[in-house]
């Protein structure tokens, strides 16, 4: 089931491998470099102070103190190394600047595939606004959100939530009394709600899976698969995973991917299979028939 929702994973990494391969083999290229910089410099240091120096490298064989140093040679040596070490040094310059580069375009590569995967959607419930529109233009006072309606209002704010003392508990009691009414808007505003403010509550799961039965209620299939598959991937210990795996089979199927929902409800039986084969049973094989699953 895993593979399947998250599918666009080893893209991801395959894309972050093949940015980042040209920097890895130019760092070898430098230590290479760099290797072979500091043989020579040894080598000079040899010429250029044959009786060694604490600043500088341990020569590597003791030097002949019968050969002459000429001032000319030695200005030649010096002049030499610290032009290779100024090349050098732009030459580490530049391939830090490309390293950064490449990071970035992996940032933005991700982004972009992480934002594709899943099309950014509003769980909050729609605002009406209940001032008449100021344009001049009548087709702008005739697009204005009417008012709310009197009976609805009233209907919610009968709605009363509990206060037992447990917040988690009365924040997840308050959603399930709003859809048990049926306000789904606004029970799918506070259900998701008290998940977020409550993440690591008993409730948790149930506000999650509720606020997908809330959603495929409101007639939202698409918006239904993405709260019960997230509640399944980031609670999956949680007292109702197993019930958003049945609920997202039926969102799947409302969204004719009829394969896909067979796959989940498979990925049920396997990782639930007391819950598949006892309290949830006879919702399994109505979801493996609704699916047509073989």
């Amino acid at each position: 089931m895993k593979s399947v929702l998250l599918s666009t994973l080893g893209a991801s990494i395959s894309v972050s491998l093949l940015v980042a391969a040209p920097a890895s083999a130019q760092n070898a290229n430098v230590d290479k470099r760099v290797d072979r910089l500091e043989q020579e410099m040894r080598a000079v240091q040899r010429k250029v102070f044959p009786g060694g120096s604490s600043r500088f490298f341990e020569p590597d064989i003791a030097p002949d103190t019968a050969t002459p140093t000429t001032p000319s040679t030695t200005s030649s040596a010096v002049s030499d190394l610290i032009a290779r070490v100024d090349a050098l040094e732009r030459s580490l310059a530049s391939l830090t600047n490309q390293v950064e580069r490449n990071d970035f375009r992996i940032k933005q590569i991700e982004d972009k595939m992480a934002a594709d995967a899943v099309p950014p959607v509003s769980t909050d419930p729609a605002t009406v606004s209940t001032a008449p529109s100021t344009g001049s233009d009548p087709g702008d006072q005739q697009n204005a959100a009417s008012a709310p309606d009197p009976e609805r209002v009233s209907g919610v704010a009968s709605i009363i939530m509990p206060d037992t003392g447990n917040a988690g508990e009365d924040a997840y009691i308050y959603g399930y009394r709003l859809w048990e009414a049926k306000y789904y808007p606004e029970a799918q505003a506070q259900l998701k709600k008290a998940a977020e403010d409550h993440p690591n509550h008993r409730r948790a799961s149930f506000a999650k899976n509720l606020l997908g039965r809330a959603y495929l209620d409101d007639g939202k299939p698409a918006l239904a698969s993405v709260a019960l598959y997230e509640n399944y991937q980031e609670l999956p210990r949680g007292e109702r995973a197993p019930d958003s795996l049945y609920f997202l089979s039926t969102a799947l199927v409302q969204l004719d991917k009829k394969a896909d929902a067979c796959r989940v409800l498979a990925e049920l039986q396997d990782v639930y299979p007391n819950a598949a084969s006892g309290r949830l049973r006879e919702r399994v094989e109505s979801g493996n028939a609704a699916a047509d699953c073989s």
